[in-house]
């Protein structure tokens, strides 16, 4: 069965859609500056449940999940456009009023005007389109495209918090009164943080070369940065940087590992970097976890001394 992403190539080969493939569209807007564009699209029972959420964080995370794409092209954004369908039991609610003050409480901290959208009604579904436009200096959007042989390949953060909150809501093992671990785990899938104006942004070395923001997972963003860039990779299984609180639950090592590996929604960066520059980052923000390969789509993961290829494990819609 073809995957969404098989999808998307076949558009671009076919209809010639070079901008196509990045985290955003990045599109001239002037002498200085370029003009950075990403669209989202959460569905009802395939993104999210709403027995496991509320309003308020569903509309926290409709822009959340928009914003990581623009920090994942090394952008600030300004801008942004919802539309958003409901059923009519939905629509006769206070759904809408909730789903609405949660989004504008992210978008007070970047200082970002909702400058348009659409409301419609579907059949019994909601489903939620979001699009943020945001601004980067002229030629420096951070692509895919760009990570070359021989390039370090760092994380920002701890990987698998985000999968391992969804683990819980599977399961039934978050409820109201949860706390410590797990509800740092449950606010990770929830409430996700986008790396706009956090530390990792500030201290971001000169000279990152490719980036993309950990959506679907680490195996399969790193396999699409890859692709992009026309490289391999080698990935060091004890550097990638697993989200403690994973283990505080009392899950095993190798559940935790998966989690990190090929779970998604973390929302962290993933990036490489010139290897002569590594002695810039100096910050416990950032994680080296492997280098970059000449050997072209193959993503080699060492585990326990022994080499394997990696498989792209991580989420997909079809």
């Amino acid at each position: 069965m073809r995957s969404e992403f098989d999808f998307i190539q076949n558009l671009k080969k076919k209809y010639g859609l070079n901008r196509v493939g990045d985290d955003c569209a990045v599109l001239p807007k002037d002498g200085k500056t370029d003009m950075v564009v990403t669209a989202d699209m959460l569905v009802e029972d395939i993104d999210f449940r709403l027995d496991w959420t509320t309003p308020e964080l569903l509309g926290y995370k409709a822009l959340a999940v928009s914003l990581s794409d623009i920090a994942a092209m090394g952008a600030s954004p300004k801008w942004s456009m919802l539309s958003i369908g409901v059923p009519e039991s939905i629509w006769n609610s206070s759904f809408l009023d909730a789903f609405y003050k949660g989004w504008h409480q992210l978008a007070r901290q970047f200082n970002i005007e909702l400058v348009g959208g659409d409301i419609s009604r579907t059949p019994d579904k909601i489903v939620i389109d979001s699009i943020v436009g945001g601004e980067v200096a002229k030629g420096e959007a951070i692509l895919r495209s760009g990570a070359k042989i021989g390039d370090a390949i760092l994380v920002t953060g701890t990987l698998g918090g985000a999968a391992g909150g969804l683990e819980l809501l599977r399961t039934g093992s978050a409820d109201s009164d949860l706390a410590g671990a797990a509800f740092e785990l449950v606010n990770s899938q929830l409430r996700p943080s986008p790396r706009l104006l956090g530390g990792e942004r500030a201290l971001m070395p000169e000279g990152v070369s490719a980036m993309i923001d950990i959506s679907d997972g680490l195996s399969s963003d790193l396999s699409h940065l890859c692709l992009s860039s026309g490289v391999g990779a080698r990935i060091l299984a004890e550097k990638i940087p697993v989200e403690p609180n994973l283990s505080a639950l009392g899950w095993g090592d190798s559940q935790t590992f998966n989690l990190a590996l090929n779970g998604g929604e973390d929302f962290e960066l993933l990036f490489t970097l010139d290897e002569k520059k590594i002695s810039m980052v100096d910050s416990p923000l950032f994680t080296v976890i492997g280098e970059i390969t000449a050997n072209i789509g193959v993503i080699e993961l060492i585990y326990n001394g022994k080499t394997e290829i990696l498989r792209s494990e991580g989420y997909r819609h079809f």
